[in-house]
């Protein structure tokens, strides 16, 4: 469960993403860690996120470390029978407009990936894909390497804009705001 000032997607993406900012600022491994020892700093960040006295970064800030980035496997490692994969599927369809999207489309929206994950991963989200990665991992959205969890938060934000959801909150219907709201918008 994020923060209790989380109460929309688009809050939600940027609370992940001030994980991030803290993990990078901190050089802590995962967002677990980070959020017990710099929560202060994270909510500080989300509520400039929010409040838009702070921004993200151009998504071309990413694309050259995925240029720079190691041609290896972003979910597993593995250096053989690597290829490009869109974080977020390209086959999505919230409006016509998906088919010819360089957001989804393009650079902004790859990672290397074996040929296994790639396959693996199909059309999941990729907090979905995570959750099912490590099924009894209860934090697996912590487990997310940062260049790869920045490019699919700033990819499925403009998903999110297209489809008007970035103000609603429990997608899924489950009762609850988590990260598996985000991918909800791929079904």
């Amino acid at each position: 469960m994020p923060d209790r000032d989380v109460k929309t997607i688009q809050d939600l993406i940027y609370y992940q993403y001030a994980k991030i900012i803290a993990r990078s600022a901190f050089s802590i491994p995962n967002g677990n860690i980070a959020k017990k020892q710099h929560y202060g700093f994270i909510k500080k960040t989300f509520l400039e996120l929010k409040n838009g006295v702070k921004s993200w970064s151009e998504i071309t800030h990413e694309d050259w470390q995925f240029v720079e980035f190691p041609k290896e496997c972003i979910y597993c490692g593995a250096k053989s029978d690597i290829q490009k994969e869109h974080i977020v599927p390209r086959a999505l369809q919230i409006t016509p407009k998906c088919k010819t999207c360089d957001k989804i489309q393009g650079i902004h929206n790859q990672v290397w990936a074996c040929k296994q994950c790639n396959y693996s991963k199909g059309t999941k989200g990729l907090y979905e894909f995570y959750k099912a990665k490590f099924p009894n991992e209860k934090k697996f959205y912590d487990l997310i390497p940062p260049l790869l969890e920045k490019k699919y938060l700033k990819t499925i934000y403009n998903c999110h804009k297209c489809a008007g959801t970035l103000n609603l909150g429990d997608l899924d219907g489950d009762g609850k705001i988590t990260v598996l709201d985000i991918d909800f918008i791929l079904h």
